[in-house]
């Protein structure tokens, strides 16, 4: 009988990735993926360490899964990713629900991990998967993405060079690498052919994509050669470090028509002062420089971008300079995280820690301010024409009431409730868009929507 594997991806769009590939290279060795933990022979925990919250949650979901094998329910249990690189000698001694344990660089192992549990005669004794940092795992091999899924992150590169003082990065993931261009269009080509229809290009930071390998950077190379895929209908850009786009990655975006205008740049700070102590390689000079540029260039451009409040040192004038930063800006998507000191990082041994109550209080009083920034964005929206890539069906009592009351004005009752997503918002983590319609719409299908409401993050519209 066909063993199952149960598996579950914890932490970044990267990690996911990883676990992709992984269900993958055991499908393909004749292993059966289940969604269901009961059913499963085997279980594998993708794992992250990223903050202290996402460790946690790791360990919590380790522990959770081993209680069934303590109770015979499962075979075996194998831990992967970020948690197992960083601390493999804690799993092996104090997680014995562990089997095997796997680093960031030896996913491609997980084959081999799984037959030698196995085969394996002494019970206590684990295996143990760990190579160089900066190797570069995997290959070729094809990814098994979710049924119906139809927008895909692809890696185009591995770990990082920057040493920001607060990242762990570096230490778990190794140096930048790029993924050679045949690897990523080939992989591209296969996701396509699974029904991808959205790429999101991801790594610790595209931007500096094949600068290690071609001597140059390359990205804008890459999605001219990704946009010829056939199947593929948009491109979508994230991780780019502000001080790394060049005005040809600009011009990629404004040319190529696949790539959507949209970019995330991760800023985290506006303050000079803490950026130096985060050793973040540009200024807020520099940062408005391009966030003016991309405007002028690209002026139906989404800009998104994440920050981090309650960084050591931080006083209240860095603060409010931040916030007038954010106010001024307007970006069109953003989040906040608390500073999070991670242990062997040059933050967490600064002077001047922020109690957690201030880090979180900051937080909210941002966010609170970009709630009304998105609130007057997607009003702005109203009356206007989008496409739409349709993502499937949602229950019309699970939508907004006051807001979705605008489209039953127009509409009759008894149709279907769509929901999707515009160029403007990246799965997961932006808005969406909820229509309904009277005909069947296939999920990866294109469609214009006009928009007739909204709320702080989402649009309602009716076909056109």
């Amino acid at each position: 009988m066909t063993e199952k594997i149960y598996l579950v991806s914890l932490g970044c769009d990267k990690n996911l990735v990883d676990s992709e590939i992984m269900l993958g290279l055991l499908s393909k060795n004749g292993y059966e993926i289940t969604d269901e933990l009961y059913e499963a022979d085997y279980a594998i925990v993708n794992s992250c360490c990223f903050i202290g919250d996402a460790k946690e949650e790791s360990i919590n979901t380790i522990i959770e899964i081993g209680e069934l094998k303590k109770e015979g329910k499962l075979k075996g249990l194998i831990v992967t990713g970020c948690l197992a690189q960083r601390y493999q000698s804690l799993i092996t001694e104090e997680l014995p629900e562990a089997d095997a344990v796997i680093g960031t660089t030896a996913y491609d192992n997980i084959v081999a991990a799984i037959n030698e549990i196995k085969t394996k005669q002494k019970k206590d004794n684990k295996s143990l998967y760990i190579e160089e940092l900066d190797r570069l795992a995997g290959g070729e091999e094809v990814r098994l993405v979710p049924a119906g899924e139809i927008s895909s992150y692809i890696k185009i590169a591995e770990g990082c060079n920057k040493r920001c003082t607060y990242c762990i990065i570096p230490y778990i993931r190794g140096n930048f690498r790029s993924i050679p261009m045949e690897t990523v269009i080939k992989e591209a080509e296969s996701l396509a052919a699974q029904g991808t229809k959205e790429l999101l290009l991801v790594a610790q930071e595209t931007t500096l994509y094949g600068t290690d390998i071609y001597g140059k950077k390359a990205l804008p190379d890459l999605v001219h050669e990704l946009s010829k895929i056939s199947e593929i209908e948009w491109i979508r850009l994230l991780y780019c470090y502000p001080e790394e786009i060049t005005d040809e990655i600009i011009y990629a975006i404004k040319n190529e028509k696949k790539v959507c205008h949209y970019i995330d740049l991760p800023i985290q700070h506006s303050s000079d002062s803490i950026l130096k102590r985060m050793a973040r390689r540009t200024n807020q000079a520099e940062l408005r420089e391009r966030i003016a540029k991309l405007r002028e260039e690209i002026p139906d451009i989404t800009l998104r971008t994440t920050l981090i409040t309650g960084f050591p040192g931080e006083t209240e004038d860095d603060f409010k300079e931040l916030y007038n930063f954010v106010d001024e800006m307007e970006f069109d998507r953003l989040g906040v995280f608390t500073y999070s000191a991670e242990e062997g990082t040059p933050a967490a041994e600064m002077e001047n820690q922020i109690d957690e109550e201030v880090k979180i209080a900051r937080r909210n009083e941002i966010m609170e301010l970009q709630q009304e920034i998105s609130a007057e964005k997607a009003e702005s929206r109203i009356g206007k024409v989008y496409e739409v890539l349709v993502e499937g069906t949602v229950p019309s009592d699970s939508v907004n009431g006051e807001a979705f009351a605008s489209i039953r004005e127009v509409n009759e009752d008894g149709k279907k409730v769509y929901i999707g997503r515009t160029y403007m918002d990246a799965p997961d983590v932006d808005g969406q868009v909820f229509f309904e319609s009277d005909y069947e719409i296939m999920s990866g299908e294109l469609v214009e929507v006009e928009i007739i409401a909204s709320d702080e993050y989402d649009l309602f519209g009716v076909l056109v």
